[in-house]
C-alpha cells in the first residue's frame, strides 16, 4: 500500500515544496514594504479608536515579529496563484485530458474569488465590526489595542472571509467532474445552513452583526454554487438528453 502512494507523496512533496518557496520569495520581496503594508491593515481598526487611544506593544518583540507576520500574510496573497497552480497540477494526473485544459480558469478564479473575498471582509466586516467591538466598552475602557493581538485577528479573518468566497469556484470544478450536482446541494441545503453559521461564529468577532456578514453572503454564494452545478453537471446533462430521447421515442 505504502508502495502505491509512494509517488503521490512525491508528487505532493514537490507541490509544497514550490508554493512554500513561493511564499518565502514574496515575503521577502514584501519584508522590506512592510510598514505601508501595516498601515494599510491598521487603517480600519485607527479610524475607530476613541480620541486618547492608541496602538500599542506589550513586549520588546513584538514589533519584528509583528512586521515578519505582515510580509508573510503579504507574501502569501501574492503567491496565491502559483499554490492554486501547484494544487491544480497535483490533482491533474487524475484528470481527463479535456479537463486539464483548465487549469489557467481553475488559478484566475480561484484567485479572485479569495481577493474577493478578503476586499469584501476588509471594506465592510472589520469596519463594522471593530466599530461595534471599540464603541462597546468606550464609556468604562480605555482602548489600547496590541498590535500583535490585532494583526493576528485581522489576517485570520481575511484569509477566513477569502477561503470562503472559494465555494463557488470549488462547486464549479466538482461539478464538472461529476462528483457533486445541484440535487446534492439542494438535499444538503439545510445542514449546510448549520455549517455556514457555525464556521462565521468561528472567525468572526464574537457579536452577532460580523457573524451574519459572514454567513449571509456565504448563503448566497451556496446558492449560487447550487445554479452552477445546474448548469455544468454532466451528469445532470446527461439525463436531461435520456428523458428528451425517451420522450420523443414515446411520441
Amino acid at each position: 500500500m505504502f508502495e502505491e502512494l509512494k509517488p503521490h507523496l512525491v508528487e505532493l512533496r514537490k507541490r509544497l515544496f514550490i508554493s512554500v518557496l513561493s511564499v518565502i520569495a514574496m515575503f521577502i520581496a514584501c519584508f522590506s514594504f512592510w510598514k505601508p503594508l501595516l498601515a494599510a491593515m491598521t487603517a480600519p481598526l485607527s479610524k475607530v479608536l476613541p480620541a486618547g487611544s492608541n496602538i500599542i506593544f506589550t513586549q520588546v518583540q513584538e514589533p519584528f515579529f509583528t512586521a515578519m507576520q505582515v510580509a508573510f500574510f503579504a507574501g502569501l496573497i501574492l503567491a496565491l496563484p502559483v499554490i492554486f497552480w501547484q494544487l491544480w497540477l497535483f490533482v491533474a494526473p487524475g484528470l481527463y485530458d479535456n479537463e486539464k485544459k483548465h487549469v489557467i480558469p481553475f488559478v484566475v478564479s480561484a484567485t479572485f474569488m479569495f481577493l474577493v473575498g478578503a476586499a469584501f471582509c476588509y471594506y465592510v466586516v472589520i469596519p463594522i465590526g471593530f466599530e461595534f467591538l471599540v464603541t462597546f466598552g468606550g464609556q468604562l475602557f480605555t482602548a489600547l489595542p496590541s498590535i500583535g493581538e490585532y494583526v493576528g485577528f485581522f489576517t485570520k479573518l481575511l484569509i477566513a472571509f477569502g477561503l470562503a468566497f472559494e465555494l463557488p469556484v470549488i462547486t464549479f470544478f466538482l461539478a464538472k467532474l461529476g462528483l457533486v450536482d445541484d440535487k446534492m446541494l439542494k438535499n444538503s441545503f439545510r445542514y449546510a445552513i448549520v455549517v455556514i453559521f457555525i464556521f462565521a461564529a468561528i472567525m468572526t468577532p464574537p457579536d452577532i452583526l460580523s457573524q451574519f456578514l459572514m454567513a449571509v453572503p456565504l448563503i448566497g454564494l451556496y446558492g449560487l454554487s447550487i445554479f452552477i452545478a445546474a448548469r455544468v453537471n454532466p451528469a445532470k446533462n446527461e439525463e436531461h438528453e435520456q428523458e428528451t430521447d425517451e420522450e420523443k421515442e414515446d411520441e
